[in-house]
């Protein structure tokens, strides 16, 4: 009874579509899908917010009824709507309207930069945000807080590096958390100190906590404006899914709210703090738990800090620093902690996705998943490590062999390409963002920015993944360009390969008959011409859950 009552509901979900004239209509165009068995397309007709059929104009024409809004791409490239594996979404709004640092090329245009921002702020008012790179100097030497003192005398300061791993406070700032040269070292973190023992203002992964219990907190309308940017830049870069690795209760709750206004325009997967598994797994819940726009179930740990702080975790020394190897998180002060938490976590059916940067650290943490398997059973599990950034080559192959997910930012590459081998040398660097091999090995890349640390732009991180030109055009042929990939697997990667990373390959991620109705249309088409002109490529509209919810207008001519 069950078998025909099911064989009954899916002919009638056949024929409701047969029988529907479509609600959008796509014609004309070139329309990726990330479906091997019929790759290409030229049309799709949409009915609600599934994709009610798929074919060519001539076929998708029936579709179109009196109240169907219809679209002539005019050859226009579609690809599924991009789905980022690893952003920090309301940090990123909140970025958004704080000042930008980024690009500030020299300390001199760091501090005007600062100054000009916090002089536009009420007495008392925290500088926030920054995503700061003292790489972009010459020489690149850390900022200190003398640097910034003199133009921010009222307001304190804490503004991170753009990895998130390291942040610079003023001398306000200090004191408000009650850092001084007495002040130890946090297990897992570092208070810089200068040749006198002073604090120089920048602190270093766990030293960070000392001022994030000192920051005010945002108040809600804060947050849902911060949310509510965050989703216009997602928008604008064809991003209808995201899967927010900072989703705190509070953030999820500024989530629910706009989900329930009907104003949430991204379908969001939620992570929390692997040290607060407990608080999911009381009442029950595991992984994959909501529905099509909002969901829970995994949690985010880290076992090491970053490169570009000198905190990655190896095995070996850095090369400009070789008094270190690298920083275990405070999470990892023991690693019986972190490898306890792993297996009573995956024990509670909650899905892990841990931070590794170093070699070091991705062994560790293979290591520590394989041992859950033993000890908790075979099953659908889909482990995440969360950057995969530099790994040995007999780590690569285990991605395969334990079915674990490379969730990586492809963006980085062009990025650290232009001064990691100054940190680990060319022989370590071979096993860096390496794509070409994980996939050749049989891992599943889940591809996203990494935003607020890089741009959420899928079309950059393409660019990244393929061409592997390090931002500086330093490297034409590509940073270790044994490792790139092509067009189609990085796409797929953005798409199929992050749906799967989320346990939502059933629904999104490709462009096939009964999945979610959510496009990106492009500037260019970015199989066809030279890649290295695909980071000028744009996304001119954004179709998120059967509706346009993005449109770029031409800029007028001069």
């Amino acid at each position: 009874m069950k078998i025909l009552l099911a064989a009954c509901l899916f002919i009638f979900s056949i024929n409701a579509f047969a029988q529907t004239s479509a609600d959008l209509v796509l014609l004309n165009g070139k329309i990726w899908t990330v479906n091997d068995r019929q790759s290409e397309v030229e049309a799709v007709a949409v009915v609600g917010n599934r994709i009610a059929a798929v074919g060519s104009t001539k076929d998708i024409r029936r579709w179109v009824g009196a109240n169907t809004k219809v679209i002539d791409l005019k050859g226009k490239r579609v690809v599924p709507g991009f789905n980022d594996a690893h952003v920090h979404f309301l940090d990123g709004g909140a970025g958004l309207a704080s000042v930008q640092l980024r690009d500030a090329a020299s300390p001199e245009e760091f501090r005007r930069r600062i100054g000009e921002f916090a002089a536009k702020l009420p007495k008392g008012r925290w500088v926030l945000n920054g995503n700061w790179d003292h790489e972009n100097w010459k020489p690149a030497n850390l900022p200190t807080r003398q640097l910034i003192d003199a133009v921010t005398p009222d307001n304190p300061v804490f503004i991170n590096r753009l990895d998130g791993h390291m942040a610079l406070v003023n001398s306000l700032a200090l004191k408000l958390a009650g850092i001084t040269r007495d002040t130890k070292d946090p297990d897992g973190g570092t208070i810089v100190r200068d040749a006198s023992g002073e604090p120089t203002g920048v602190l270093k992964d766990a030293a960070m906590n000392f001022v994030y219990k000192v920051l005010p907190d945002p108040t809600e309308a804060e947050m849902i404006e911060s949310v509510k940017a965050a989703m216009r830049y997602a928008a604008e870069n064809g991003v209808t899914s995201v899967q927010d690795m900072s989703a705190s209760p509070a953030v999820l709750g500024v989530y629910q709210t706009l989900l329930q206004r009907g104003e949430l325009t991204v379908r969001i997967s939620g992570h929390q703090p692997l040290s607060e598994w407990q608080r999911l797994a009381s009442v029950g819940i595991r992984a994959n738990f909501g529905n099509d726009k909002l969901k829970v179930g995994g949690l985010k740990g880290f076992a090491d800090g970053s490169l570009g702080s000198t905190t990655a975790l190896f095995f070996a020394p850095y090369l400009d620093d070789p008094k270190t190897s690298g920083l275990p998180s405070d999470e990892m002060f023991p690693e019986s902690k972190m490898r306890d938490r792993i297996l009573a976590a995956d024990k509670a059916g909650l899905q892990l996705a841990i931070h590794a940067i170093g070699d070091k650290a991705n062994q560790t943490i293979l290591n520590f998943f394989a041992e859950a398997e033993r000890q908790n059973g075979a099953r659908d599990r889909r482990f995440r490590i969360e950057h995969a950034q530099h790994l040995r080559m007999e780590e690569i192959k285990r991605f395969s062999s334990q079915r674990v997910i490379a969730s990586m930012q492809p963006y980085h590459v062009i990025d650290d390409g232009r001064w990691a081998e100054n940190r680990i040398g060319a022989e370590r660097a071979k096993g860096t963002y390496a794509f070409r091999s994980l996939l050749d090995a049989g891992a599943v890349l889940a591809f996203g920015s990494d935003w607020f640390v890089a741009p959420m732009e899928p079309l950059m991180g393409i660019y990244g993944a393929v061409t592997r030109r390090t931002l500086d055009g330093k490297r034409p042929s590509g940073w270790v360009p044994e490792q790139k990939i092509t067009v189609a697997e990085a796409v797929k990667a953005f798409t199929l390969g992050s749906a799967f990373a989320s346990f939502d390959e059933t629904v999104k991620g490709s462009i096939e008959v009964g999945k979610l109705a959510d496009f990106a249309v492009l500037s260019a088409d970015i199989f066809s011409i030279n890649p290295v002109e695909i980071e000028k490529a744009k996304v001119v509209m954004t179709v998120f859950d059967g509706r346009v919810i993005f449109e770029r207008h031409p800029e007028p001519k001069r």
